[in-house]
């Protein structure tokens, strides 16, 4: 993955807290991604830090049919409070199928199938998401040992390949609801997934 050599950073105070923004301009597809940071990341305690992939509906519409906007919030929230860490936000919209698909799917999902299913009568991966862009955006950011706030073991693993060290994986469990329940099931029975709900 090649990126442009100089980057675009600048300072960005939020809701959350005041943070540095760095973007990465992913040339093969034209992508721009984003890092969040905060803080002195140097060490040598590992770095809070969350990839977040791109979710249009949750994120910016608060669509209820997901976690996304809820996660996203909370991860900055408690890189906030910590007073270090990172946010990668990978634009990686669908579980990398992209929106126009999303939608399509969506609309699968209003018919009966869940959402791992209503992907693969698309023809499309249950999840086409890749961390390697993660794993170029920490080691630009000299992280190298990082505290994962993910539900989702396959980010780990995934990071661990691309040479980042994940010493510890935190959950992030927020925004569940009864629109998004079977979503989040879904996610744990067919996917991999550790979520633990109330009835539990």
């Amino acid at each position: 993955m090649n990126l442009d050599e100089v980057p675009s950073k600048a300072r960005l105070p939020t809701k959350n807290g005041e943070f540095n923004i760095r973007v990465f301009h992913e040339k093969e597809t034209g992508f721009d991604h984003v890092a969040l940071y905060m803080g002195d990341m140097s060490g040598p305690d590992p770095v809070l830090m969350r990839v977040h992939s791109e979710c249009l509906t949750g994120d910016a519409f608060g669509s209820l049919r997901c976690d996304c906007g809820p996660q996203l919030n909370a991860a900055l929230n408690a890189i906030s409070e910590k007073g270090w860490g990172v946010l990668l936000y990978l634009r990686q919209e669908g579980r990398g199928i992209g929106l126009h698909a999303k939608i399509q799917a969506y609309h699968l999902q209003d018919h009966g199938a869940d959402t791992l299913d209503a992907n693969l009568m698309l023809g499309l991966p249950g999840d086409a998401r890749n961390y390697q862009m993660a794993s170029i955006m920490l080691k630009a950011l000299n992280v190298n040992d990082v505290c994962l706030l993910s539900n989702n073991p396959d980010k780990a693993k995934q990071l661990e390949k691309y040479g980042i060290r994940v010493s510890q994986r935190v959950p992030l469990v927020v925004g569940v609801d009864a629109e998004n329940e079977e979503y989040l099931r879904t996610k744990v029975n067919r996917m991999g997934h550790e979520i633990e709900f109330g009835d539990e």
